[in-house]
């Protein structure tokens, strides 16, 4: 990314500080709240910039709106496909075994190698 932005670092931040893989309306309220200036469309597009830089990962989901990750580490994602909240796992996968198998059954180039598991929250489950 060539130009500084100090609404795009305050963005990061946001995403940074964030354990709970926030959706972009909730970090232009968090952002909001501290400048209260910015505008939707500059957070939205923002946020598309950082996702693009790969400084920050897009996780879509199957219901609601997408959400957002810092790439702190390796990581993949668990989803409960009840309330939606998503939860950090480690795990060490062979990801060029992985995509070579996927490619040579499905002809398909992997250009996104987290892997998503969904399951339903302890939480949910109560």
């Amino acid at each position: 990314m060539k130009n500084y932005s100090r609404q795009r670092e305050e963005i990061i931040k946001v995403v940074k500080d964030s354990y709970n893989h926030p959706t972009a309306e909730e970090i232009y309220m968090i952002v909001k709240a501290k400048d209260p200036a910015v505008s939707r469309s500059t957070v939205y597009r923002n946020l598309g910039l950082l996702v693009e830089s790969n400084l920050i990962k897009q996780i879509s989901m199957k219901v609601g709106p997408d959400r957002y990750d810092y790439m702190r580490k390796n990581h993949n994602h668990a989803v409960c496909t009840k309330c939606g909240k998503i939860f950090d796992f480690e795990y060490s996968f062979e990801y060029d075994e992985l995509q070579k198998s996927i490619k040579e059954q499905t002809g398909i180039e992997i250009s996104n190698d987290g892997i998503v598991f969904e399951g339903i929250c302890d939480s949910c489950k109560n």
